[in-house]
């Protein structure tokens, strides 16, 4: 797969987390335990760090990069769907950014809340926790993410990433 260092900028990845081979992972990043990053994800932190959370799924052609002081970091059993963009933001523990998502500096998303598919985050945007936040540019409603839906799908990628790092094999 390819990890790469950039200078003194070593990626750190924990045992347990599952990296496709097709996913990109350069310079200041870490990974936590039992997260899973999926085909085509690059997470570029030649910046500024990238922390991506123990059981945070990032998945597949999703980009992830900070900028100078502007660290992007992905809290615990986050779902962060195919084809996202995230740059300079926080995502707090159990927080889901759907398919096509884009979430710019300096936004948090709230532990418990969910950026609905497509919307766009912009810069210094705060998403409450258990808030819904959808549309371009995001609209917010308030206690109305579904975080038992959060936590399956955290709880899913974590097997399925296990099941990959078992079952998975070039041909």
């Amino acid at each position: 797969m390819p990890i790469y260092a950039l200078g003194d900028l070593v990626p750190v990845i924990d045992p347990d987390a599952y990296v496709h081979p097709d996913a990109v992972v350069i310079g200041d990043v870490t990974i936590g335990a039992d997260a899973n990053i999926w085909p085509g994800a690059v997470l570029r932190g030649d910046y500024g760090p990238i922390n991506i959370g123990a059981r945070s799924s990032i998945q597949d052609g999703t980009v992830i990069h900070a900028g100078p002081g502007l660290p992007t970091i992905v809290g615990s059993s986050c779902v962060v769907g195919h084809i996202a963009h995230l740059e300079g933001c926080v995502l707090h523990d159990d927080s889901l950014v759907g398919s096509g998502s884009v979430v710019l500096h300096h936004a948090h998303i709230g532990s418990g809340a969910t950026v609905g598919a497509n919307a766009v985050v912009p810069s210094r945007t705060e998403v409450p926790p258990g808030a819904l936040a959808i549309g371009v540019p995001v609209s917010i409603r308030r206690d109305r993410s579904d975080r038992d839906i959060i936590r399956l799908s955290a709880d899913e990628y974590v097997e399925n990433g296990r099941r990959f790092r078992q079952l998975l094999r070039r041909l």
